[in-house]
C-alpha cells in the first residue's frame, strides 16, 4: 500500500521507538535454540499445517478457496466470559480459531456452499447465524462484520477474480509480495494499517496469514509456490506476544502489565496495542535470523536453514501457545476488539 511501511519495516520502526514493550537478547537466543532442536526432529516443519485435522488435505482449487474464506473470518475469537464461543464437530468441541474452521467445515458437510464467492457474497445475516450456531447461548463475536467482510471479499472475486481466489494467486505469478499486495489492493478488510510516531505502519496479519496459509497448505508447491515466501513476516495478533512473554522474549514494563492484567479494552491502532504488535513481530523476526545462523553454524543442520521462515516461527508459536494455555494463564494477553486479528 502507497505510503505504507511493509510489516518487517514497520515492526523495527515500531521496535525502534517502543516506550512499554521491549526485546529480551537472551530470550531470543534461548528461544532460537529450542527451535533448532525442533527443527532436528521434525517438529518445525511446512508439512504441520496439514496434519490439523480441519484444515483441507487436498492442495487444489477448492483447497485455496476454503483458505481464502477462513482468512476472510480469521479475527477476534476470545471471549469475555468463561462460557467460551464452540462448535461440536465429529464429535469433537473446538475454539477460537479452530471453531471457525470446524463451522466452514460442518457447513461443506451440511451441503452449504461456504468456500463459493457467488453465495457468500449475497449472504444475509441469518444465514452466517446458521452456520456459526454454538454448542451455547454464545455467539461468534463481531457477526456483522464477518457478513460485511464476506459480502465484501465474494463480490470482489465474482467481479475481478472470475468468483475464485484461486486466479488472484496466479496473477501473482508465484510472489508471495505480488499476492499480499493484490490482497491489499482489492479487499478492504485485510488493511490492517495504524498511525505511529508520524509514519503509516503497515502489520497486515490477515493478508499475510492468507499467504502464508496457501502456502503451507500446498506446502510450496503448485498454486502454494512463492520464490519470496520469505518476504512475509510473523501475524501479529493477540496470542503469540503472550507466548513471547512466556519465553522471556517480550518484555512489558510493569505499567503495561498492570494495565493488562485488569482486562482493560484497547482500541485498534492507539500506541499501546501498536507497540505489543509491532515489537511481537520484530522479535519473531530476530528469532528466525538466530535460529538460521544456529543452523549454518554447523555442517550437519546447514542444509535446513533455506526452509526456515517466519511463518514457520509463527506456526510454531501459535500452536504451542494452545498447547501449554494452563502454564500460560498468569500472562495477559491485550484485548482488542477488531476485524484485523
Amino acid at each position: 500500500m502507497e505510503g505504507v511501511l511493509g510489516p518487517r519495516e514497520s515492526g523495527r520502526f515500531i521496535a525502534e521507538h517502543s516506550q512499554d514493550v521491549s526485546i529480551n537478547d537472551a530470550g531470543v537466543d534461548k528461544l532460537a535454540a529450542m527451535l533448532a532442536e525442533k527443527v532436528k526432529s521434525g517438529e518445525f516443519s511446512i508439512k504441520k499445517w496439514r496434519k490439523h485435522e480441519l484444515n483441507p488435505k487436498s492442495m487444489d482449487a477448492a483447497a485455496v478457496d476454503w483458505v481464502f474464506v477462513s482468512a476472510v473470518l480469521n479475527f477476534s475469537f476470545w471471549t469475555d466470559s468463561s462460557q467460551k464461543f464452540t462448535i461440536t464437530y465429529k464429535s469433537e468441541k473446538f475454539t477460537g480459531y479452530w471453531s471457525l474452521c470446524a463451522a466452514i467445515n460442518r457447513a461443506l458437510d451440511e451441503g452449504i456452499p461456504i468456500t463459493s464467492a457467488p453465495f457468500y457474497a449475497s449472504m444475509d445475516l441469518d444465514s452466517l447465524k446458521r452456520i456459526f450456531r454454538s454448542d451455547n447461548d454464545s455467539e461468534i463475536p463481531l457477526i456483522d462484520e464477518r457478513l460485511k467482510a464476506l459480502n465484501d471479499a465474494g463480490k470482489v472475486l465474482v467481479e475481478k477474480f472470475n468468483g475464485s481466489f484461486v486466479n488472484a494467486v496466479k496473477e501473482a505469478d508465484k510472489s508471495a509480495k505480488s499476492l499480499l499486495q493484490i490482497i491489499l489492493k482489492y479487499f478492504i478488510s485485510f488493511q490492517d494499517t495504524a498511525d505511529f510516531q508520524g509514519k503509516k505502519v503497515g502489520m497486515f496479519k490477515r493478508a499475510q496469514i492468507l499467504v502464508g496459509d496457501v502456502w503451507g497448505c500446498c506446502e510450496g508447491r503448485g498454486l502454494g509456490e512463492f520464490h519470496d515466501i520469505h518476504a512475509i513476516t510473523m501475524f501479529a495478533d493477540y496470542r503469540v506476544p503472550q507466548i513471547l512473554v512466556f519465553f522471556d522474549v517480550l518484555k512489558y514494563t510493569d505499567t503495561l502489565m498492570d494495565k493488562l492484567r485488569t482486562s482493560l479494552l484497547l482500541k485498534n491502532g492507539e500506541k499501546t496495542e501498536v507497540e505489543i504488535r509491532g515489537v511481537s513481530l520484530w522479535a519473531c523476526e530476530l528469532v528466525r535470523d538466530k535460529l538460521i545462523s544456529i543452523l549454518n553454524s554447523d555442517e550437519s543442520t546447514k542444509k535446513y536453514s533455506s526452509e526456515v521462515n517466519a511463518i514457520l516461527v509463527d506456526f510454531y508459536l501459535w500452536d504451542t501457545r494452545r498447547e501449554l494455555a494452563d502454564e500460560m494463564e498468569h500472562i495477559p494477553f491485550h484485548r482488542c476488539r477488531s476485524i484485523y486479528y
